[in-house]
Parts: structure tokens; sequence; C-alpha cells
């Protein structure tokens, strides 16, 4: 930890602290979640469900971003140095009166979705979601503490008593461990409602007290229901019939798109209840599917310019380089390169080709001079058109020897393994 330098506590929890630190080598500023467990080994570090989910899960602009692993070997000590965000949810509504813009939480709740089904997809569920540990900077949401999540395909039975009380869904209540990735749905419907009315939706004092506290909204589920769940050894499932009083009346002023979504989080058979997926297709989050197609859209159009522009950019210059050709070989028309020699004629050697059957001579064509002017002053003068002067008729002799070369026709090549 020599590398970062603490600045203040953000946060305690049962198994770590979070500190708010400075980098010394960038400046830039981290949340360093130091835990209170102390490791013996980077083998027993790496197997943490809670580094391995941040390393699969990373990026996504709706999880945290884990920066660095830092780990003392010497005192075993562990800390995650995650991005600093401004505050979480709980912080943002905590003593609020005014209620918060449906846009805002229309935004938040989409962001929510989409973090979710990234995880499920990706074969994690969270375990506790709750306001604590749903982060915000401006209007960007992303899900932290991964401290107990597990995986979709881990066989159960899991462990009872995850989550916060508040938060836990049904299934986690009745059953000695027999809950899926849908009882983060619920904890989501929760959080649903309390970003609304600033209250906790189920606040019970004891796990029977949760129990009466679903009922006393939801009433009581159909025994089909019950019967689903695994008969539990903590509780009994005689619950008294309740009719339920719904949530309307705790949120009066919520759209019926926002209450139809929330019902559909809290839905007591988790068989029924909807996913991640699917909510993100829920009416209510239409205009911002609109606004994130059109935006990609936008973004598909801008880069297809780009290109466009960086081919036209390549063909002028291919133009301007094929124009740059042409101007110089202009150019070397118009004044040909003197190349400094002698200007008077040089007799070449004569090469005795040996193999080759003299052949009867025959008179040479009489060549005009190719000079205009003769070469006075070591310049090599301009040269003329040349002009053959002699016969086309062929010789009998010419005849006599074309006459007497055989032709050879060459055999035909095969083709083999499809080629020649």
């Amino acid at each position: 930890m020599n590398k970062y330098k603490p600045v203040g506590k953000i946060g305690e929890g049962t198994f770590s602290d979070v500190l708010k630190t400075q980098s010394l080598r960038d400046g830039n500023y981290y949340a360093c979640k130091q835990m209170k467990q102390h490791f013996e080994s980077i083998e027993q570090v790496n197997s943490l469900r809670e580094i391995q989910a941040l390393r699969r899960l990373n990026p996504h602009p709706n999880i945290l971003m884990l920066h660095e692993v830092v780990f003392d070997r010497k005192s075993g000590c562990l800390a995650l140095i995650c991005e600093l965000m401004d505050m979480n949810i709980y912080e943002l509504i905590r003593g609020r009166r005014k209620p918060l813009p449906e846009k805002k939480i229309m935004n938040y709740m989409y962001q929510l979705c989409k973090s979710l089904d990234h995880m499920h997809r990706n074969g994690i569920f969270h375990r506790d979601v709750k306001p604590e540990n749903i982060l915000i900077k401006e209007d960007t949401l992303k899900l932290g503490d991964f401290g107990s999540c597990r995986s979709v395909y881990s066989k159960q039975p899991y462990t009872e008593y995850i989550s916060t009380r508040w938060y836990r869904a049904p299934e986690c209540l009745l059953t000695d461990g027999y809950y899926s990735y849908k009882m983060d749905m619920w904890s989501s419907g929760c959080v649903f409602y309390e970003i609304t009315s600033f209250h906790p939706l189920f606040p019970g004092s004891n796990e029977l007290d949760q129990i009466s506290k679903i009922h006393d909204i939801l009433g009581t589920p159909a025994k089909k229901t019950l019967n689903k769940f695994k008969q539990s050894r903590a509780m009994s499932f005689d619950f008294p019939f309740k009719k339920g009083t719904g949530l309307s009346p705790h949120v009066p002023n919520i759209s019926p798109k926002s209450l139809s979504l929330m019902y559909a989080m809290i839905e007591y058979d988790p068989d029924q209840r909807i996913g991640a997926h699917q909510a993100l297709q829920h009416p209510y989050f239409r205009e911002l599917r609109t606004a994130e197609k059109q935006a990609v859209t936008m973004h598909r159009k801008m880069r297809l310019a780009e290109n466009i522009v960086g081919q036209e950019s390549i063909n002028l210059w291919c133009i301007s380089k094929d124009g740059n050709r042409q101007h110089s070989h202009r150019k070397t028309q118009q004044n040909p390169i003197r190349h400094h020699g002698p200007s008077y004629a040089i007799e070449l050697p004569k090469l005795n080709v040996s193999g080759v059957t003299k052949l009867t001579s025959y008179p040479s064509p009489t060549f005009h001079s190719v000079f205009t002017t003769p070469a006075t002053n070591g310049e090599v003068p301009v040269l003329q058109p040349i002009k053959y002067i002699g016969t086309n008729h062929k010789s009998e002799k010419q005849k006599e020897l074309k006459s007497s070369m055989k032709q050879y026709h060459l055999p035909t090549i095969e083709r083999r393994g499809g080629g020649y």
C-alpha cells in the first residue's frame, strides 16, 4: 500500500473497510477496500469470489471497475483498488424530502437492470443487492460489493442467511438455501420502491416479521406457490390469510408503467418473477431504449462518415501522387537529363557467339545520320527520328531456311491436386 496515500474513511462493513485513497503515481483518487481477513498466499487471494467476479465482469459501464489488487505477503493484508464513486443510493435518498424526478429514477433502474443482466448472462448472481451497494456518480449507476456473489451453476443449497433481511426474497426466507438468481430481481424491486418513496418496502425486524411484512403488501400466496418451496426447518407454513394492501396506497403518484414493473420484480413466485433481460424490454423503459438506439445509430453514422472522409483523403493523396508523377514525367521530357561523357562515337567490341550457324551476309541497310548537327561543345546533340531504309522482300535463302526448321509441340502438363 505504499503506492497509495489514505485520505479518509468512506464506510465500514463486516468484512472490510472502505477508504478514499490517492495514488502516488498518477495523483488520481480511488476507493480502497481493505479486507479484515488475513491471507496466506496469492493463490488464496485469487480464489476469492469477489476478485474472480470483478475480473470476469469488467469492463462494463454499470459494474464497479477494479483497478488493482494489492497483497502484502508479509502481513497478509489485502486491498482492492476500485474506481471512486460519489455516493450510494442510500446516501442519495437519506433525509431527502423532495421526490426524485421520474426520469432520473427510470435512468437509475435501467442501469441497475443492465448490470444484473450482464451478471446473470456471465453466470453470476449478486445475492446482496441493496441501496448501500448501488453506487452513483452524476447520472451513472454502478453495482458494487461482490463479496456475497455466487455462480448461477453452483450446486444448491446455498447459504441460508444471505442478503440483507429487508431485501431478502421469499424463497430465501422459506427454504433451506434453495433459491436462484431471481432473488436479485426481488431485491431490485425493493430498491425501486425505496428510491421512489424514500422508505424501505419490507422493513422486518426478524425472519417471521419479514414474511409478515411481505404478506401485508402482497397477500398470502396460494398453496400451489408455497408447495414449490422445500419445507424449512426454521418455520411453519401455516400462514393466516391476508389479502394485502398492494403498492398503490404507498406510492400514489407513481405511473402505471412503473407500478407494473415493480409488481413484476416482487412477484412472490420466483418462476413467475421477471428476469433482468425481460425487465429491460418492459414498456417502462421504452423511452430510454429508443434514445439508446438513436445514439447507437448516430454513432454508426459518424463512424461511417469518418471512414468515408478517410477514404477520400487517401484517394486525394493517390491522385496528388499520380499528378506529381505525371508532372515529373513531363518535366523530364521537356528537360532531358544530360549525361556527362564523350560526344564522339564509340565502337563496341564484337561478340563471338559459338554454336550458331554462320549465315550469309546481306547488304546492310543505309542509315541517315541521327544527328541534326555535329557535337562541338561537348553536349549531346538533339536526336531525330530514325527512318529505316531497306527492302521488305524476303530473299529466297531466308524462305529456304525458315522452311527447313522443324516445329515441335510441348506435351500437355497434367493437373495434379487441383492445380497445374
